[in-house]
């Protein structure tokens, strides 16, 4: 069962090495706005590749808006590698190694293969947005590869919400 964040609690702690060198950890996240992590299923995964793929020619003006970026997957590192390269993905920070009990920390679904292309386990597509604190402001998360949001359309509400200082939502417990 996935168990998603509540809005305004701090996300886990998450940290994966990335293909290009270094490590994104949530906990040195410090964006000027928010956070976007990219949840994805895997280099196996066309839908994943659009997506990533509309995503890379964003990344610089996502970091003009003072917010930053990164896509993460349960793959291994040879599975990342191919995906940033065969995806011509080169300003798009990409992860890999998520664990799996961090990936059901976030509340992302995690499948079973059902093709040789696919890893035996690997988490179903989520979009975590954090505030510069480190606590949740939005979350997408999915149990299917396709039906996913327009990214165009999400940094359109980001920036808005920072323009704006629009709140977090869904923290009423009525």
């Amino acid at each position: 069962m996935t168990n998603l964040i509540n809005p305004k609690s701090r996300i886990p702690s998450i940290s994966v090495p990335l293909v290009r060198g270094g490590n994104f950890a949530m906990a040195e996240a410090s964006p000027e706005n928010f956070q976007i992590i990219v949840a994805y299923r895997g280099v196996h995964c066309p839908k994943c590749k659009a997506q990533l793929q509309a995503i890379e020619p964003m990344v610089a003006d996502i970091r003009a808006d003072g917010h930053d970026i990164v896509a993460i997957s349960m793959d291994s590192e040879e599975r990342a590698k191919t995906a940033v390269d065969e995806w011509e993905l080169s300003e798009l920070p990409v992860g890999y190694g998520l664990e799996l009990l961090d990936a059901k920390s976030l509340g992302l679904f995690i499948s079973d293969s059902i093709s040789d292309a696919e890893p035996h386990l690997f988490s179903e597509p989520g979009i975590f947005v954090t505030s510069a604190d480190g606590t949740l402001y939005a979350q997408i998360v999915q149990n299917t590869p396709f039906g996913r949001p327009d990214m165009a359309d999400l940094l359109a509400g980001l920036n808005y919400a920072v323009k704006n200082d629009y709140p977090v939502r869904g923290t009423s417990v009525g």
